[in-house]
Formats: structure tokens, C-alpha cells, sequence
């Protein structure tokens, strides 16, 4: 990840409030959370956990064969569980495995980033049915010479010179355009052989073409919020920012493809996941053709990964929620109620969960 702000003043306001993509840097809020209100999930069949002792497995994928991909995030280990047990595909010491995405027997493809001696990076990987590791994409270096979310205008918006001035000035006061900063969080495979990332710190979706062509796809909308006095108290906010708008940034967490041809992208809003801010995670639907992003559902209390069923059905993980969720014509409802879920998968007419990713994580099923 890296950061290009123009000033100390308003970085650090960005990282106070934007929440930035790293799921780990909240583990003690996630930790307290309850959301009040949040109703009982509806009757869902949840597994004894398949394999559990995972660190931070944030994301999943099940091949063509069955076996279950896993990435343990917090361990830099890409891990396959197949019906001889579990075996380490990759590890990285030191840097992040966070998407992954099944091409077929044996062939998977993840992200990684982190930061070397030649200083930070963000990229794609495959890895053949040999073992064998190949690039793709440097997705870090495309953000840096493309910065796609330069578009969109983030922090607060409507502040007088005067209230501007009462802003502490770890939070900053000044509206800022997307920074230059990468952390391809997840990736998933399209019939032509192109991979579509979503890029949690980018705040895009970007498409790597068999050649590992590099394209923007489509760039999320800010997530504004307005600020409520109960929020200014706890973020130390002076009284007359209270009524006003803060745009935080979009976080997208999960990429899919739909059977209608669109993609479907989860999103973590940027700032505190706690009650406090209401429960703003989301999901859109993203034209490949037009790159047209239209939200089709809100309301998640840390949407950190979805799966789309062969009924259309959108299954929504709800980090700080404790549950899943489903998505179809009727609205959201709940479905599953499981600890700190973190990633979905639908596969062999079931779902595939990581749960309880803070601590001892595991994968199960769940069958709706």
C-alpha cells in the first residue's frame, strides 16, 4: 500500500476516517460489535467446520474438483483442502495473500501485496498444476501511473473557513481526491481468461486481459455520510460539522461474475464499521461493457465478501454482523447466523463459509 497525500495534515485525516482496506486494522472494534436491532437469521444448515485452524482466512475459492483454496491472509499462505487433507500451495512471508479465484483443476490465481526492500507492491499471481508461480499483473504499478479513483472527491464537503479551522487536524478538514494506494483484495476469473480485481485501497475494479493488459473497469461512488452529533463526539469533531457531509471512500472488497453477465462487487464504506455509523456496507452491479455501478442493496455491517448463486441469489458476508446474508428480488434478509464470517463461495449446491477469521478461523457450509 502506498500513500501520496500532499500534506501530513490531511493523511492523517484519511487514515483516521477513510477506515482504510486492511480487514485486520479493525480487529478490536469487530471484536464489541453488536449490531442493535440486527434480526434473527432465517433457518440455514451450517457444517461442522471442514478444516479450522486458519490464520485470518479472508478469502476462498473451490475448484472444478472440489478442493477448497483458502487464503490465510494474516499468515501469507494460499492453502488447498482436498480430500487427502490440507496442503500449503504458496506462502509468503512477510506479505499478504488476500483474493483467490479457482481457474480449474490444480490452476489458481491470487493477489499479494506488501512491501520488500525494493519497496512496496501490489500484484496478481497464477499458480500452475505444477506448482510453478507466474505473474500476471502489477496492479500497484498501474495505480500509481493511473490512479483511477482521481476522479472521485472524498472528506468533508459544505465546512465555513471557520468550522474548518475547529477540525482536529489528525482528521483534516479538506475535501481530497483519490490518492494513489493498492491492495488488489480480491479476483475472479472471466470466460475469456481475464481477471477483474477489486482493489480495496484503489477503490476500483480493474480488468488484466489474457496478455496482462491493464484496464479500468469501473471506479465505485464515494459513501457519504452525513455527521451526526453522536459522531462528532466520538471522533472529536466540533459541534458545527454536525449536518454536514463526510464522502469516505468506497473500499471494494469482493468481485464476482453474475449469470446475467454483470459483476457484482461487495464494499466495505471507508471509517469506523461500528453501530455509531450505521451499518453502510454494500453491494453494486457493475457493466463490464459500460462500467456503469449501480448500488443494488445496503445495510451490511461490514460487507467483506459475496457469492452469486445459479438463481441469481447475491450471498453477503457481514463481517461485524455475524452473519450471512442474501440478496435476491425480495431485498436483503438474513440467512446464517456464524461468527465473523469473512468470505462466501457458492459451489456444488452449497455455500462455503470462513468464519470466526480473529481466531480460530474454519471453513464451513451452508446449505439455505
Amino acid at each position: 500500500m502506498s500513500d501520496s497525500a500532499p500534506s501530513a495534515r490531511r493523511e492523517g485525516g484519511q487514515r483516521m476516517l477513510r477506515a482504510r482496506s486492511q480487514v485486520a486494522v479493525v480487529t478490536a472494534v469487530a471484536m464489541a460489535l453488536v449490531l442493535p436491532g440486527a434480526a434473527p437469521a432465517s433457518a440455514a444448515t451450517v457444517s461442522d467446520p471442514i478444516i479450522d485452524g486458519l490464520a485470518g482466512p479472508l478469502q476462498l475459492a473451490v475448484g472444478s474438483d472440489g478442493t477448497i483454496y483458502v487464503s490465510q491472509s494474516f499468515a501469507g499462505k494460499l492453502t488447498a483442502v482436498g480430500w487427502k487433507g490440507a496442503t500449503e500451495v504458496v506462502s509468503t512471508p512477510g506479505a499478504e495473500i488476500a483474493g483467490v479465484a479457482a481457474e480449474g483443476r490444480g490452476t489458481v490465481t491470487f493477489t499479494t501485496s506488501g512491501e520488500t526492500e525494493d519497496g512496496l507492491f501490489a500484484q496478481v499471481k497464477r499458480v500452475l498444476a505444477n506448482g510453478k508461480v507466474r505473474p500476471v499483473a502489477d496492479v500497484g504499478s498501474y495505480e500509481a501511473t493511473v490512479n483511477p479513483d482521481q476522479v472521485n472527491s472524498y472528506g468533508f464537503h459544505g465546512l465555513t473557513p471557520e468550522c474548518a479551522a475547529q477540525v482536529p487536524a489528525e482528521i483534516g478538514a479538506d475535501p481530497y481526491l483519490g490518492i494513489v494506494e493498492s491492495h488488489p483484495y480480491s479476483v475472479a476469473i472471466l470466460p475469456d481468461g481475464s481477471r477483474v480485481v477489486a482493489d480495496a485501497a484503489g477503490n476500483d475494479v480493474v480488468r488484466v486481459a489474457p496478455d496482462g493488459t491493464i484496464s479500468t473497469v469501473a471506479v465505485l461512488p464515494p459513501a457519504p455520510s452525513v455527521i451526526t452529533a453522536e459522531l462528532a463526539a466520538g471522533v472529536g469533531l466540533p459541534e458545527c460539522t454536525v449536518g454536514k457531509t463526510y464522502n469516505f471512500e468506497p473500499v471494494p472488497t469482493d468481485v464476482e461474475l453474475g449469470r446475467d453477465g454483470l459483476l457484482y462487487v461487495s464494499s466495505l464504506p471507508g471509517g469506523p464499521e461500528d453501530p455509531s455509523f450505521g451499518a453502510r456496507g454494500a453491494v453494486y452491479s457493475v457493466n463490464l461493457a459500460t462500467g456503469t455501478v449501480t448500488r443494488i442493496a445496503s445495510g451490511f455491517l461490514g460487507a467483506t465478501n459475496l457469492a452469486v448463486g445459479p438463481d441469481g441469489t447475491i450471498y453477503v458476508a457481514e463481517l461485524f454482523g455475524g452473519r450471512i446474508s442474501t440478496v435476491s428480488g425480495a431485498g436483503a434478509k438474513p440467512l446464517a447466523d456464524v461468527p465473523f464470517p469473512a468470505a462466501v463461495e457458492w459451489a456444488n449446491g452449497k455455500l462455503y463459509a470462513t468464519t470466526d477469521v480473529f481466531g480460530n478461523g474454519s471453513v464451513v457450509t451452508i446449505t439455505p
